[in-house]
């Protein structure tokens, strides 16, 4: 005689499941960082090459919006030095707590005179300001002295020399983009990257 077994219906308790679900979640959501804006934001031109920029001993050129020029510069220590020599060349004084608020900031698109005013902003304002660029002209060049003193700046501290990248609007005029190379190489630099969009190789 056969003896039939009664089938129960399986479980599977999922509690652990949730519980590492929602760690992993709480993780994820407390380590992730903010993109912050660009300062002057561009669409470059497209391209394949698949370069990365260095993380450290960079300078970033930006220019759009009909020849304005932005700067940037990596590494808080080398901010805080180009901006104590920029204010030494120009008669102005910031404070250490305009250098330590210049070393966190983005790239910044005005006169050094007024550049108080933007490290003094919030970051969400500081997009809104409207900033007229870095002069570049022959009367007042200051993007020359920021990518000189920044050049300073980076031997002193981390005894490299800097590279440079620019980072043009697809839609910027050349003459906007030869001028910052043909001040870059008054200055001896001739080997600098350019900043691309990455594109398919089949477009």
């Amino acid at each position: 005689m056969a003896v039939k077994m009664s089938k129960k219906a399986a479980s599977i308790d999922m509690t652990a499941m949730c519980d590492v679900a929602f760690l992993l979640l709480t993780f994820f959501i407390l380590t992730a960082t903010a993109k912050i804006p660009e300062a002057l934001p561009v669409d470059t031109p497209a391209s394949t090459v698949q370069t990365k920029l260095p993380e450290t001993d960079l300078a970033t050129i930006t220019i759009g919006g009909k020849g304005k020029v932005f700067y940037d510069l990596k590494g808080r220590e080398i901010r805080k030095r180009a901006l104590e020599l920029m204010g030494q060349k120009y008669g102005v004084e910031f404070s250490d707590d305009d250098k330590d608020k210049f070393a966190l900031m983005e790239g910044f698109g005005v006169p050094i005179q007024n550049l108080k005013q933007i490290i003094d902003m919030k970051s969400s304002e500081r997009s809104k300001a409207g900033q007229p660029g870095v002069p570049k002209d022959s009367i007042d060049n200051q993007l020359a002295q920021w990518v000189q003193n920044s050049r300073i700046a980076n031997i002193e501290i981390n005894a490299k020399e800097l590279q440079i990248a620019i980072k043009g609007d697809a839609k910027e005029e050349y003459p906007a983009i030869k001028k910052v190379m043909d001040i870059l190489q008054d200055q001896k630099i001739n080997s600098f990257s350019l900043v691309t969009g990455l594109r398919g190789k089949n477009f």
